[in-house]
């Protein structure tokens, strides 16, 4: 199955930027190691408003439990809320 999952960030107050940075290169690493696996597919930056840290992904997995796996396995998501949408197959989709 597919998914595309809303990932929005929310820092907490008083974080600091190296705190910041560390997490973000361990997100990194972990975004890396899920597309080996064939876990994530894509990510985008949708138009963001000032200071909005958000972020879209396609991932693939069995089922929803193991997207939150996942899901659950990136240092981000500490501070972030992500909402889920499954996707399926279109007739009329160009990509098949």
């Amino acid at each position: 199955m597919e998914f595309l999952v809303d990932m929005v960030t929310t820092v907490p107050e008083g974080t600091t930027e190296e705190a910041v940075a560390e997490i973000r290169a361990r997100e990194a690493v972990r975004a890396r190691e899920l597309a080996a696996q064939g876990s994530l597919l894509r990510l985008w930056r949708p138009p963001l408003a000032p200071g909005e840290w958000r972020t879209w992904g396609l991932f693939s997995a069995d089922d929803a439990e193991h997207l939150e796996q996942s899901l659950a396995s990136m240092p981000l998501r500490i501070w972030r809320q992500d909402t889920v949408t499954p996707l399926s197959p279109h007739p009329n989709d160009p990509g098949r």
